[in-house]
Order: structure tokens, then C-alpha cells, then sequence
């Protein structure tokens, strides 16, 4: 078993006798579901899975139109109560019924579809990822690099020739963004033809370029600001975890605090809304449950034959974090 030095460096020798924990997978699992929801996002306009489509002036889900049902009583074809009643089922109890499910969740588990499906999110790590391995820091502000030790023993060196690729990956996320988005909107075979011919009409072009402008902007440098704040469904999210005091919560165990003294912040290193795992849960208000703070203090630790100081905690167990 390898154990590290004070300052935070790995004998090659030791990195090499050392083998991921139990818990990474986890890691991996999150991932799948990422890209798969990713996937969903790109592909469901041009699956008709779920649009609006301004030509027609209704939303198409799963392949079939989806309208208030209204237009019959426009017409004097059914009376105000059978209106009434398919306004409710058609407009009321979809939208209600999915909101309400989806403020359960997290009230019971907080920002969980944040950090397991939210394709914004994907693309934050993704960039912060690659602007680590060009710069050593995750955001632009940041006011120094990261240590170069990871949690594993291996160092991470900034390579600055890896800069054109972080660029690179902004574009092509905010102009894929940009489309994705049109395409909920307008006919996908339409747009993605006109692409295509590079026949784009003026108000796609337009739309196109402003898009990909605005959120190039945003993910080169404000990403972490909008998730964090400007984000009106993770905001919600939080509001709601914030409410319920025996949500689940990641748990730091306060009585091995000095097993921290070994660590370089690890867990505030891996952090993908650059925020401090070891704080109470006020201060983890945009905490994603990514858990990458916990396998990065697991990982660690089991370097040093001890456990993990972070764990998720749920229903009584949680009150310590939030009574505290």
C-alpha cells in the first residue's frame, strides 16, 4: 500500500503498485448517463420525440402533434366544459405533473439532474477538462493553477500547445448548441439541409450566429457563473434541496479533520462548480451531486489504507450538515 509524503508528492514506483478504488466507476456510470442524455438532446427534434414546431404552431411529441385540442370549440364543435376539460388534460396535468415530479426529485436528492444528465453541464466539465490540461486552473478567473498532483499520484503538467483544442471545443459546442436549439424550433430536415447546401435562410443565419457568438462567450467564460446562478432550472433545484433538511447531502466527517492536513484539497480541486465540499450545506447551495468530490477524497485516502472523509447522507443522517 502506498502512502504519500507530507507535500504531496508519489514516488513513480508507488503510482505504479496503486489501483483505482471501489468507487470510480461511479465516475463512469455518470458519464454513460451523461452522453446518453446528450445524445437525447441532439436527436429527439429530429426523432420527433419532442419539439416545437413554429411552422405548424405546436409542440410534435413522440412523432405525433400535441395541441391544446381547442380548435373545435374556435369552431363552435364542442361545448366550453369538454374545452375545459381538455385544456386541463392536455395543458395543465402534463405540465404540472412533470414539474411537480421533477421538484420531488430534488427535493429528495437536490441537483441531481444537473450533475448526471444536464447536457450544459457535460459540456462545463468537458472545458474545464481540457482548460486544466492547457493551463492547470478549470476557469479562466481562477487566480492560480490547480496542484499538479491528482488524487491517483499522477501529476497533471500544463501544456500550453493544448490551447487551440480548448478553443476549438468552445466552437464547436456553441455552434452544435446553437443548431441543436434551432431545431426545436423549426423543421430538423430543414435546417440540417440547408446546413448541408450551405443554404442557410437569413433569419437562421441570424439565429446561428448570435447563438453561437453568445454562447461562446458563455462557455469560454461564464460557464460556472451561469450554472451557478443564471441557470432558472438549477435554481429551482436548489431552492427546493435547500428546503427539505433531510435531503441527500455530501457529509464530511468533521472528527477526522486532520486527515485533511495529508491532502492538497483534492476534493475542492475536482469540484466541477469550484466550490469547498467540506463546508456546510448553505455554502454547497449549487452542489451538482457529480460526487467527484467524494471519489477524489476516496481515492486518496485508500492510497493511505484509510476511508473516505466525504460520503452522500440522506434522511436523519443528513440533519448534521444542514442543522449545522
Amino acid at each position: 500500500m502506498s502512502v504519500p509524503y507530507p507535500a504531496g508528492r508519489y514516488r513513480r514506483a508507488e503510482v505504479m503498485e496503486w489501483s483505482p478504488p471501489e468507487s470510480v466507476p461511479k465516475q463512469r456510470t455518470r458519464r454513460l448517463f451523461q452522453a446518453g442524455f446528450f445524445a437525447l438532446f441532439v436527436l429527439a427534434p429530429v426523432l420527433d420525440i419532442f419539439r416545437f414546431d413554429l411552422t405548424l404552431g405546436h409542440f410534435i411529441l413522440f412523432g405525433q402533434p400535441w395541441t391544446l385540442g381547442l380548435e373545435p370549440f374556435m369552431r363552435g364543435e364542442i361545448p366550453p366544459d369538454e374545452a375545459a376539460l381538455r385544456l386541463f388534460l392536455r395543458g395543465f396535468v402534463p405540465l404540472f405533473g412533470g414539474a411537480g415530479l421533477f421538484l420531488w426529485i430534488a427535493w429528495r436528492f437536490g441537483r441531481l439532474y444537473c450533475g448526471w444528465l444536464c447536457p450544459h453541464f457535460s459540456v462545463v466539465e468537458t472545458i474545464n477538462g481540457l482548460l486544466r490540461r492547457a493551463t492547470g486552473k478549470v476557469s479562466l478567473w481562477d487566480r492560480k493553477p490547480l496542484p499538479p498532483e491528482l488524487p491517483d499520484g499522477r501529476r497533471m503538467e500544463p501544456d500550453r500547445r493544448l490551447w487551440p483544442v480548448v478553443i476549438a471545443a468552445v466552437l464547436f459546442f456553441a455552434f452544435l448548441w446553437a443548431v441543436v436549439l434551432l431545431t426545436y424550433l423549426l423543421p430538423p430536415a430543414e435546417v440540417y439541409g440547408n446546413l448541408l447546401r450551405g443554404e442557410p435562410t437569413r433569419n437562421q443565419t441570424l439565429f446561428l450566429t448570435a447563438g453561437t457568438l453568445v454562447l461562446t462567450v458563455e462557455f469560454m467564460f461564464a460557464r460556472h457563473l451561469f450554472c451557478r446562478f443564471a441557470c432558472a432550472v438549477g435554481a429551482f433545484q436548489s431552492i427546493v434541496w435547500m428546503a427539505n433538511r433531510k435531503a441527500m447531502v455530501v457529509s464530511f466527517d468533521r472528527s477526522r479533520a486532520e486527515a485533511c492536513k495529508a491532502c492538497n484539497s483534492a476534493c475542492e480541486n475536482a469540484c466541477p462548480m469550484r466550490l469547498k465540499p467540506r463546508a456546510i450545506k448553505r455554502r454547497m447551495f449549487t452542489c451538482t451531486q457529480c460526487t467527484r468530490c467524494i471519489d477524489a477524497c476516496t481515492t486518496f485516502e485508500e492510497r493511505r489504507g484509510e476511508t473516505t472523509l466525504l460520503t452522500w447522507r440522506h434522511g436523519q443522517e443528513a440533519l448534521q450538515e444542514s442543522d449545522r
